[in-house]
């Protein structure tokens, strides 16, 4: 059993003939939009500092070119709409979220924060589309974008040939779900011609991470890991992956990757790994264990006969965050979820290492 706080796109169901009808009438940009069949390029990278177009982004089905600058953007998956607004971009398309707390109808909390302190009015709001099942090609393409970014999603190579057809896409640059968040600034600050803001942007970031960890000093030194636990079957559990941008926000949070992690990590190319609880006693090198569950689930662990024996269940070292909380969606970070909630969420990991 795993979790992540978007649904997984794992099934593309929708007519391929009745999305074809829907892009031809909006595939204006010709030829020029993407590269994808010839793979990586080493012409691919964007000049540090450069923002003049086209520019070529590379990603894991090759390289694709925006000829200019974009003006209607739509975003598929996790972070990337966020990123973009942190940019002072509002796209014209973005995920609707049902996982943890949201408000109306499907934005995330600092996501409709952000767009209310741009004054964004009501009809120059983002569309939500749905992704519970698959990507709402046609909702996509009925926003006329003029670019589609997907920098953190698992986007598959079908998904992602359909959707070159509305307009040039990007999809994720190495990890499904999982590329690392400086990193996934950096491409959607080069894809609109901002490389210099996104440097910048992130150095805000890091200066904000930086300061919370230090408020709670008892951080410093721990190892830390993200699990997914579940009250009501606690025979088996998952563990997070380095590949994965939780565990790594972590360690941006100052704690250190436990060696049982990066064992589980170095046994799979997948962002988690289903773990037995008769091997739970591997895992008392973790300090703190920070995990998305219900409120009862930490004395139902703790009452478990075997997951007891892991020392951060037993000591009470463990974060749960709460399923339908704002929390829920920070663990994976966004440029708009770091500036929100790292001083909470380091707040809570200050109080779980007070315990180690």
């Amino acid at each position: 059993m795993h979790i992540r706080p978007f649904p997984s796109l794992t099934r593309f169901k929708r007519t391929i003939a009745v999305i074809l009808v829907l892009a031809s009438a909006l595939f204006f940009l010709g030829a020029c939009g993407s590269d994808s069949q010839a793979g990586p390029s080493s012409e691919s990278k964007v000049t540090e500092g450069q923002g003049s177009f086209p520019v070529k982004i590379d990603h894991v089905y090759g390289t694709t070119s925006i000829p200019s600058k974009p003006k209607r953007i739509a975003t598929v998956g996790w972070a990337t709409p966020d990123n973009l607004i942190a940019l002072g971009v509002v796209p014209v398309s973005i995920q609707k979220n049902a996982f943890g707390k949201t408000v109306d109808g499907g934005y995330l909390p600092w996501t409709k924060d952000a767009l209310d302190d741009m004054h964004v009015d009501k009809a120059d709001m983002p569309k939500l589309h749905d992704e519970s099942d698959s990507i709402d090609v046609e909702a996509i393409a009925a926003s006329k974008p003029d670019l589609i970014i997907g920098l953190l999603s698992g986007m598959t190579k079908k998904q992602y040939d359909t959707l070159s057809r509305i307009a040039p896409t990007i999809a994720y640059q190495k990890v499904a779900w999982g590329d690392p968040w400086r990193r996934v600034i950096t491409a959607t600050a080069q894809a609109i011609g901002e490389p210099e803001k996104g440097k910048q942007l992130i150095a805000d970031l890091e200066e904000r991470i930086a300061k919370a960890a230090e408020a709670h000093s008892a951080i410093k030194g721990k190892t830390g890991a993200v699990m997914y636990f579940d009250a009501s079957k606690l025979s088996k559990f998952s563990v997070y992956t380095t590949s994965d941008a939780r565990p790594q926000f972590l360690n941006d949070l100052g704690l250190e990757t436990p060696e049982s992690i990066k064992e589980d990590s170095r046994s799979t190319e997948d962002f988690y790994k289903e773990i037995s609880s008769e091997h739970a006693d591997r895992y008392k090198d973790v300090d703190i264990i920070v995990t998305y569950g219900t409120p009862d689930l930490l004395e139902a662990m703790r009452k478990d006969p075997l997951l007891s024996k892991i020392p951060a269940v037993a000591r009470g070292s463990v974060v749960v965050i709460d399923n339908d909380s704002e929390m829920a969606n920070a663990l994976d970070p966004s440029a708009l979820s770091i500036q929100k909630t790292t001083d909470t969420y380091a707040g809570l990991l200050g109080e779980a290492a007070s315990k180690v």
